[in-house]
């Protein structure tokens, strides 16, 4: 019975990046190029991933603690990377794999079911694509009835003939078995020192496996990330790639040219969003919900009739039905508002609950805390939750009234129903329907002020 597994290979050191972060975790839309390809293959994989990382991996585990890993200790190429994973996909008794490079950002389910579709029945396939340029990518070259690929660097067209365009897409499909049988006889490349996965292909044909190059016209999105340039190109070709599925299944966009949205994001249909925005992450926007321009959302969730105005900044933050932002609003990581609830210009929450029709809608800070429902918050109110060691957390309940410019130096509880005056420093508990005044008492001075005019 067939057990296949994915293995991606994301051991790399990105050189040409001239990044000290992994290649793999450069950013394409505000997710990393690793999150696009485990996008892709979840739904054809499931947990039956392995991901071979070398440089810096402790980056990219970090990164995605969920996932397997194997180490590459040395970087000495893919057939070498293989090599280091066959143990792992011998011992949970793996019969094929799927081996995908991890900086191909625009491959795609569809792309991989199709590959797998058509390599179905081979012992090793491998996909190919044609280009205008092939640059640096290795060349397919069949001769004789025969199939190779050879890298760009060891290309000589004199022995290989020349260049047709049709490249080494970096997909490969084979049987364990036939790894474990041709990867003791890859040799280093003698310009390079590697090896070469690719090199499985002339041995595979010359042990008369059964080969096979899967041709994938002129289909970019296998292309590999090289340089901050190439990074630059293919997340422009993902953002109109995405923003044209969007505008295809009903999502309002005005200015789309404008729009940046993540891999990871969710827009449902009926929703309605305006450029400049982005939205990046495992954000969600939900039918009826309304994000304006200027806004910048990370791994949000904004419900059905929500509206965020201008100029607001969303991190870890949950919106309610119906619920108001901004503009110049900052909810950070932690941020609920619940249902009908509003947060005005420049109100920032941080791990802070709103209740269902609260209000804090001028100037106030609300960190560690909760809100109860129907609450008022006026302009200029903190809850100061830092005492310069530890974060305290402040309690305010249901139809509380808190005057303007009131400092809550937590741990502190205002009950239900109380009324807090403006310009107070709270520093201890405020019982249910009490008025709190913590002020010093004004004090008028009648004095005569003259203008003497010594000319």
């Amino acid at each position: 019975m067939e057990k296949r597994a994915a293995l991606i290979l994301a051991a790399g050191k990105g050189t040409r990046m001239h990044s000290p972060k992994p290649k793999v975790l450069q950013k394409i839309l505000g997710s990393p190029m690793l999150a696009c390809v485990y996008q892709a293959l979840k739904p054809l994989f499931g947990s039956d991933i392995i991901t071979l990382v070398g440089h810096r991996a402790d980056l990219v585990q970090a990164s995605f603690p969920e996932e397997h890993f194997v180490v590459q200790n040395e970087q000495l190429g893919t057939g070498h990377a293989l090599t280091c994973a066959l143990p792992e996909l011998c011992q949970k008794g793996y019969s094929h794999v799927l081996v995908v490079n991890g900086d191909v950002p625009l491959v795609t389910e569809d792309l991989l079911r199709r590959f797998l579709d058509e390599a179905c029945g081979s012992d090793l396939a491998f996909a190919t694509i044609q280009l205008d340029d092939a640059a640096a990518y290795g060349r397919v070259v069949r001769r004789n009835g025969q199939i190779a690929i050879v890298e760009a660097k060891d290309y000589d067209e004199s022995r290989d003939g020349p260049v047709t365009g049709e490249i080494n897409a970096g997909l490969y499909w084979l049987t364990i078995d036939l790894a474990k049988s041709l990867l003791p006889m890859l040799t280093p490349s003698p310009k390079s020192g590697e090896y070469y996965i690719t090199d499985l292909v002339a041995l595979a044909c010359q042990a008369k496996a059964r080969v096979q190059a899967v041709m994938l016209g002129r289909d970019n999105r296998l292309l590999g990330v090289n340089s901050p340039k190439e990074l630059s190109e293919m997340e422009e070709l993902l953002r109109q790639e995405i923003v044209q599925g969007l505008l295809a299944k009903g999502v309002i966009c005005h200015a789309p040219e404008l729009l940046r949205v993540g891999p990871l994001a969710q827009v449902e249909a009926g929703s309605e969003l305006t450029g400049p925005c982005e939205i990046y992450g495992h954000s969600r926007i939900c039918a009826g919900a309304e994000i304006a321009s200027h806004c910048y959302l990370e791994e949000s969730c904004v419900a059905e009739g929500a509206r965020i105005h201008s100029f607001s900044h969303l991190s870890g933050a949950e919106v309610g039905v119906g619920a108001l932002v901004g503009p110049y609003a900052r909810l950070r990581p932690g941020a609920v508002l619940e249902e009908d609830s509003h947060v005005g210009n420049f109100v920032e929450l941080k791990k802070a609950r709103l209740g269902r029709g609260a209000k804090a809608n001028h100037l106030s800070y609300l960190g560690d805390a909760s809100i109860g429902q129907g609450t008022n918050i006026g302009a200029g109110t903190i809850t100061c939750n830092y005492d310069g060691k530890n974060k305290h957390r402040t309690e305010i309940g249901e139809k509380a009234f808190i005057g303007s410019n009131t400092a809550l130096v937590a741990p502190v509880r205002v009950g239900a129903g109380a009324l807090v005056g403006a310009g107070s420093t709270i520093t201890h508990d405020v019982p249910e329907d009490n008025l709190s005044v913590a002020r010093a008492k004004q004090k008028n001075f009648a004095q005569r002020f003259r203008q003497h005019d010594e000319a």
